[in-house]
């Protein structure tokens, strides 16, 4: 007769089931909990996530923060620029979420 314990096997199998369903649970209610009213704008009868036009002053702001660098001669120092100004143009765009939405 077989044993009424559970194998080594068969308690893992079963941990990884229970951890399986645990995380498919606080998935799921995870990505319910962002079911609010979306952030939009109504330009001209269109709506417009109000991430985009983060984005779009982000840039906006980054570009004139690359005028200002010249402007200055302070952007000869900058050794990355292909990294910076899009770090620039995210934090500005992040700022500005955080300001108008939050």
């Amino acid at each position: 007769m077989r044993s009424m314990e559970l194998t080594t096997k068969e308690r893992t199998g079963s941990t990884r089931c229970a951890a399986l369903r645990a995380c498919i649970v606080f998935a799921s209610a995870g990505l319910l909990a962002g079911c609010s009213r979306a952030p939009t704008f109504n330009i001209v009868g269109s709506f417009f996530p109000a991430w985009l036009l983060c984005l779009v002053a982000g840039i906006l702001l980054a570009a004139a923060t690359n005028r200002l660098l010249v402007w200055l001669r302070l952007d000869q120092e900058i050794k990355w620029s292909i990294v910076v100004y899009p770090s620039i143009a995210l934090f500005f765009a992040c700022v500005s979420w955080l300001i108008f939405f939050s």
